[in-house]
């Protein structure tokens, strides 16, 4: 009888499921690699955050490892596992030439969470009230995302959209990607839920160290919330995420139901007591949790497009069953107009707020919504497979891969010094 599987997952930061949609992205594939039968071991050089979930009591190690110091070497030599995750592309920077070094048949893979070049070009777009454009695509950041991409052998992507941008603009081939979306547990989908005469107010919900969440905190009380709250003077905005710092908690004012709750130790709960979730995202990259949750809980949404993207299909069934293209409402953004995105936003949620029929609907659709494209068994079993084929044809599919061999080479050249000379340095001091 074969050992199971070894795979060792490098994490930039320690799993917070409950602080982020990433963290709880980062449980499922850990419990998808632990129904193939595989031994786990997480492994971060970050220091370990209040709400990280203990990973021991799950049954995988933990290990702790430092930033350019060859004790790395040391540790990945002895576990030798067949498959090594980088969680995040600046991972991959940091460790990938000495996990190439040291366990050169380990098939690598990349989960980049959303593309953060793509995110970043977004946000500097924002700040200059200009519309993205091909520099900022063609980013220094971008080009070092893109390298990773290249250098392993396969790169898990969240987004549908991201998963074409990288093959129609950045001409990265098919069999180096893999679409992962979130991998929901469907037997909570369409559970009761709390009906509509039972709920009430808004919510916007989460973490607050993720730039494009404060954002949209700010921009809802500096311009939406005042336009919903001349509509609905009784109505209150609960606002949820982890790390709040000392300016979002100044933001609190009951006279204007603007109510800053901060961490939420059950987010499930609080959404499904909410009426409407509010997202008006105005840059962002990857899917969103906070949307795929409130599905989930039955809560309709209103957000922009930039919430929108990468969160799949609307069910086909449901086409010909209704006009609405979303489980809530969604608004195109334009940087030039935001004044009448905001308008647009904050009508949308007076009246999908104030409209049970539109409501239930929308709360049906969101449950059609996650079976067909968050089944987490499928897509679970997809990626599964996907390793399963690579790690049998893994000489021939870097044979095909020149680029990434291209790559390898010069980041052997410029990583590998760079991190020995900081290490010497280290040492020195």
């Amino acid at each position: 009888m074969s050992l199971p599987r070894q795979i060792l997952v490098l994490g930039y930061v320690w799993p917070e499921p409950n602080s982020s949609a990433a963290g709880k992205h980062m449980l499922s594939l850990l419990q998808a690699f632990q129904s193939a039968g595989w031994s786990i071991t997480f492994a971060s050089p970050a220091l370990k955050g209040e709400h990280k979930i203990d990973l021991i009591a799950l049954g995988i190690k933990e290990q702790k490892i430092a930033l350019n110091c060859s004790s790395f070497d040391t540790f990945i030599t002895e576990l030798q596992p067949s498959i090594v995750l980088f969680d995040r592309f600046m991972l991959e920077e940091q460790f990938g030439w000495r996990v190439a070094q040291c366990c050169p048949q380990a098939l690598r893979i990349l989960d980049t969470e959303d593309m953060h070049s793509l995110r970043n070009a977004r946000h500097q777009a924002l700040k200059q009230q200009r519309q993205i454009n091909l520099d900022d695509l063609n980013s220094e950041q971008a080009k070092r995302e893109i390298a990773a991409i290249f250098r392993c052998d396969l790169s898990l992507i969240i987004s549908d959209f991201e998963f074409q941008l990288l093959q129609s603009h950045y001409n990265v081939p098919a069999n180096l990607l893999i679409h992962t979306p979130f991998m929901l547990e469907l037997d909570k989908v369409a559970l009761p839920k709390t009906d509509y005469s039972q709920r009430q107010h808004f919510i916007c919900i989460g973490n607050f160290r993720h730039e494009p969440n404060w954002d949209a905190v700010l921009w809802l009380k500096q311009t939406i919330w005042p336009l919903i709250r001349q509509q609905l003077p009784l109505a209150e905005l609960h606002v949820y995420g982890a790390y709040p710092p000392p300016k979002a908690t100044q933001l609190h004012n009951v006279k204007q139901g603007f109510i800053i709750k901060g961490w939420a130790l059950d987010a499930e709960q609080v959404m499904a007591q909410a009426r409407v979730c509010l997202a008006p995202l105005r840059f962002g990259a990857g899917i969103k949790g906070k949307l795929t949750e409130a599905m989930l809980c039955g809560t309709p949404s209103i957000t922009t497009c930039v919430g929108r993207e990468g969160m799949g299909r609307v069910p086909i069934n449901e086409l010909s069953k209704s006009a609405l293209n979303w489980p809530g409402k969604y608004i195109e953004f334009d940087v030039v107009q935001q004044d009448s995105v905001a308008q647009q936003l904050a009508l949308a949620a007076v009246d999908l707020y104030q409209n049970q029929q539109q409501w239930q609907a929308c709360q049906q659709l969101g449950f059609s919504w996650l079976k067909q494209n968050f089944d987490g068994q499928i897509i679970s079993s997809s990626l599964l497979s996907r390793i399963d084929s690579l790690m049998s044809s893994l000489e021939h599919h870097r044979a095909t891969n020149f680029i990434g061999q291209m790559l390898q080479h010069h980041q052997f050249k410029s990583t590998q010094y760079m991190a020995q000379w900081i290490e010497a340095k280290n040492k020195a001091n």
